[in-house]
């Protein structure tokens, strides 16, 4: 017995020993070292869930309406009603020619409750709807045209067909208003509204505001990362597009101009009665409308058979097109997909139509008759020149239904 508890203390000793030894040198951690225990392993840590507002990328902050329309809300562009009021607010504004190669604005909120003063309102035209249908907007209007109106009865829209009028409340009229050129304008020219408007026709006509949206209007690069400007996979030339000159007919034509400093392209348009182009201001705040994107989609836009009388434009979505997309100065050749009016559009790169990611902001949306391809300008500002033409008389007259 004595003999095994002197083997027994032995060993303890040699073990005591060697530990003693073994810690000169030693790290804690277990590295190489027998007997020390390993660390835990430090989790990975949980990514932030990636909450989009749906029309501009950026995250979502605490004031963010959760679970309401978007709102998108019809507003002229006739050269004599220029300025237009609220137009900066807006997240994504649309133009598009309608008839007699004037172009048309849809400008969309993501809460119709801080829509500011805007306007002038005009009428609904259906390649404008059947951009937002798929989202189901509240839909802001004064009038709307033959074919408009068929598309509200076959996709059963009357509840958030918002078609203004001053007996209802949701518009009022500024009959004083002077125009750019300190005119007076037509009474056409001079119906508004604004998010309290808005918020109180909801509520008396007992509208349904609510809808959830789990996906945004386009593909934004991830607001956890940082942005990312185009490579420049142009190769038809320079992708240098400091000022980009879009013409949608001959009397109007818009340019932005892009300002490094703010990062932002800055919006011009063209005054044929000038012959000359002039700043797009906002006449509630007086400043320039600015976008960090711009994006030019081409198809075929022509009168609908049997509208010729009143030019109605129909504008091809079915099979999509050619496309650019403005950012940083730069432009990167596209392709665009939309299908049927309740597909969304889609923006696809050019060569492989994978899904095509754009930077987060607010984005300038034009979609553009095929015949004005070859008008389509990209160009350094070191390079640029202000085009100057003759004056014109403004001959193009806004029909209403």
């Amino acid at each position: 017995m004595k003999r095994l508890m002197s083997v027994v203390l032995a060993v303890l000793m040699a073990a005591s020993v060697f530990t003693a030894c073994g810690g000169k040198g030693e790290t804690t951690s277990g590295e190489g070292g027998q007997g020390a225990s390993s660390p835990a392993a430090t989790p990975e840590p949980t990514p932030e869930p990636y909450e989009a507002q749906v029309l501009t990328g950026y995250e979502k902050d605490i004031d963010y309406p959760e679970g309401e329309r978007i709102t998108a809300v019809m507003v002229n562009n006739i050269q004599a009603c220029r300025p237009q009021r609220g137009l900066s607010a807006a997240d994504i504004l649309f133009e598009i020619k309608v008839e007699g190669g004037i172009t048309r604005f849809m400008a969309v909120f993501t809460d119709y409750k801080d829509i500011p003063e805007i306007g002038p309102i005009r009428s609904a035209r259906d390649q404008f709807f059947r951009l937002v249908l798929p989202w189901q907007p509240l839909y802001v209007h004064v009038g709307q045209s033959v074919v408009q109106r068929q598309y509200i009865e076959d996709y059963s829209y009357e509840e958030w067909d918002l078609e203004g009028n001053t007996a209802a409340g949701l518009i009022y009229r500024d009959k004083n208003r002077l125009n750019w050129a300190g005119n007076t304008v037509a009474t056409e020219h001079t119906a508004y509204t604004n998010g309290e408007k808005i918020a109180e026709y909801i509520e008396s006509q007992n509208i349904d505001d609510r809808r959830s949206y789990n996906s945004t209007f386009f593909d934004f690069v991830d607001y956890r990362d940082p942005a990312v400007i185009p490579a420049g996979n142009f190769v038809e030339g320079d992708n240098n597009a400091e000022r980009v000159t879009i013409r949608h007919s001959q009397s109007y034509r818009t340019q932005f101009d892009y300002d490094a400093s703010l990062g932002q392209y800055k919006m011009a348009q063209y005054y044929s009665s000038l012959g000359s182009y002039r700043d797009t201001i906002d006449e509630n705040n007086d400043q320039q409308l600015m976008f960090d994107n711009v994006i030019v989609l081409f198809t075929d836009i022509h009168t609908y058979p049997g509208h010729e009388a009143k030019d109605l434009q129909y504008a091809e979505y079915s099979w999509g097109g050619v496309g650019y997309y403005c950012y940083g100065g730069k432009i990167e050749k596209i392709r665009w997909e939309k299908g049927t009016p309740l597909d969304t559009l889609r923006l696809v790169t050019f060569d492989t139509q994978e899904p095509f990611e754009i930077n987060c902001g607010k984005s300038y949306v034009t979609v553009v008759d095929i015949d004005e391809a070859e008008s389509f300008k990209w160009e350094p500002l070191a390079t640029a020149q202000d085009t100057q033409e003759a004056p014109t008389s403004e001959t193009f007259v806004e029909n209403e239904d």
